[in-house]
């Protein structure tokens, strides 16, 4: 069974994570995506470590966890790309490839003749993104962007955290790099509308991603409780600014997450907590009145939780039909019967370490699934295969190539 995007090629030139997540989710769709990476480094990622891969001996490996995050189902190949003859063998990889990720700085790839007009020249049937911190055009295009800094300027860290006045208040960073991931996802959708819009046009287009606007997009709600109030939110917590009471209670024995999605899932929990009462009183009747009444009833719900133990809770809560749910660390989380049905962790053969232990992709399609086809490529382990079977070079040609420091 062949995967959707089997017959296509990605020539993945960019690093870190958000170009190489969606490397990452065009390979475990199907495609043949090359990583070109900087001869004896790499991507940057390789060195950001410990923890890192271990071996049958269990000593570290040279792959680093954060490599391998974002990096499954490639092939490496090493190029140095500010030379004329890798310059070269990446014209000719373009000429054969579909797509072509990049996140260079603004006009970083076309002092090497590598942007997306020269190499349309070559082949107008590519689909080339870039991926910047603040896009292409604007005031900002020539500054760099990294994720923690997005999302500080994109507003996230504005609503996360406690609130000011609370102990520990203060803003906060979101504990994944999450603006990267967000806008690999988005890369993955843009090329795949480009792609769409190729097979009724025959041409392909360019793609310009920005950080910024993504972190703005995905602020989703509170971006437009904004637009609709003209209040910035503020940080709440772990409270939520539209549903009441939907936020993390502490039991007799620890913290569970209450989320009461309506005013019929209210009225059970207030049957359960002993308080029917609470449903009908007129500032918490409605979800728009808990929201109002916020301060009055939060208090009155922590008196409650704290007396059964999360356990307790969760049992009858589940039995109930009111959302709710532990707050887990990772070895917890791996081991969830749920998340274990769904395969969510994947072990790959490694070269170094024998297996390398990955999460799945959590795409599920029925006719033209997921495969994991190879695990994340060690430095340049594709390069040879790469140059001899799709450009044609003989070993003599190779053997010049890495004497002059080319690949």
């Amino acid at each position: 069974m062949t995967g959707a995007l089997s017959h296509l090629r990605v020539l993945d030139l960019s690093r870190v994570l958000a170009g190489p997540w969606a490397g990452q989710i065009l390979a475990d769709l199907g495609a043949t995506v090359i990583k070109v990476e900087q001869p004896g480094k790499g991507d940057d990622t390789r060195a950001w470590g410990p923890p890192y891969l271990k071996d049958r001996a269990g000593q570290d490996t040279t792959e680093s966890a954060y490599f391998l995050c974002a990096n499954r189902g490639k092939q490496s190949v090493t190029i140095d790309i500010t030379g004329p003859a890798g310059q070269a063998l990446i014209r000719r990889l373009a000429a054969q490839s579909d797509i072509l990720l990049e996140n260079f700085k603004v006009g970083g790839l076309a002092k090497y003749g590598l942007d997306y007009e020269s190499l349309k020249a070559i082949n107008p049937r590519l689909i080339y993104c870039s991926i910047t911190g603040f896009g292409q055009t604007g005031p900002y295009c020539q500054r760099p962007g990294y994720d923690f800094m997005i999302q500080g300027m994109g507003g996230l860290m504005s609503v996360t955290g406690e609130r000011d006045d609370a102990p520990g208040g203060g803003p906060q960073k979101v504990g994944v790099a999450l603006a990267d991931v967000l806008t690999g996802m988005y890369a993955s959708v843009a090329v795949l509308a480009a792609l769409a819009y190729r097979e009724q046009s025959g041409v392909g287009q360019y793609i310009d991603l920005a950080l910024l606007d993504v972190q703005l997009a995905c602020l989703a709600n509170q971006a437009t409780n904004y637009l609709a109030s003209g209040k910035p939110p503020g940080r709440l917590g772990n409270a939520h600014p539209n549903i009441v009471p939907y936020q993390v209670f502490a039991t007799l024995d620890g913290h569970i997450i209450l989320a009461v999605g309506n005013d019929r899932q209210f009225a059970r929990f207030c049957e359960l907590a002993g308080r029917p009462d609470l449903a009908t009183d007129e500032r918490f009747a409605t979800n728009a009145a808990r929201v109002h009444s916020r301060e009055v009833l939060i208090p009155i719900v922590r008196d409650l939780m704290v007396g059964r133990s999360s356990q307790a809770w969760l049992e009858v809560l589940e039995q109930a039909g009111i959302p709710s749910g532990p707050i887990d660390t990772l070895d917890k989380v791996f081991e969830n019967p749920q998340l274990r049905h769904r395969e969510m962790r994947v072990e790959l053969p490694h070269p170094l370490a024998g297996t390398v232990p990955l999460v799945a992709s959590p795409l599920r399609l029925s006719a033209s699934p997921v495969q994991y086809r190879q695990p994340p490529p060690t430095l340049g382990q594709h390069t040879d295969e790469v140059l001899k079977e799709l450009l044609g070079l003989q070993d003599a040609d190779i053997q010049a190539l890495r004497a002059e420091g080319t690949i």
